[in-house]
């Protein structure tokens, strides 16, 4: 059964950093697309940014310049660097993974960025 453990969450002031961390396990093949999502109180889950096995990525227009993603492609763990936190990026963060028709996810971790 393929599991993602998140971690790395928690609180931090505006401009501060962040660093989440997710592993898939489990499994015994390379996950196609790995990557995040958000979701803040009130609103609907959003992509964060995702990343190829092929080393492809796609941001979200908020997070650009600011976040990173990186992945350990034979581990199959992906982590997310978060700089210059604006209290806008609160919400709970959950780790996605994709591979031929079946996508996963985590249980999430929460972010919250203070003013």
């Amino acid at each position: 059964q393929v599991q993602l453990v998140e971690s790395g969450g928690g609180l931090v002031q505006a401009g501060g950093s962040l660093r989440l961390s997710c592993a898939a396990s489990g499994i015994g093949f390379t996950m196609n697309i790995m990557g995040w999502y958000r979701q803040a109180p009130g609103k609907e889950r959003e992509l964060v940014v995702t990343m190829s096995s092929g080393g492809t990525t796609n941001y979200a227009d908020s997070v650009k310049g600011r976040f990173t993603i990186s992945r350990d492609g034979a581990k199959n763990t992906v982590y997310l660097q978060m700089n210059s936190l604006k209290p806008d990026d609160t919400a709970v963060y959950s780790c996605y993974a994709y591979r031929v028709g079946s996508r996963y996810w985590g249980q999430g971790t929460q972010v919250t960025v203070s003013s």
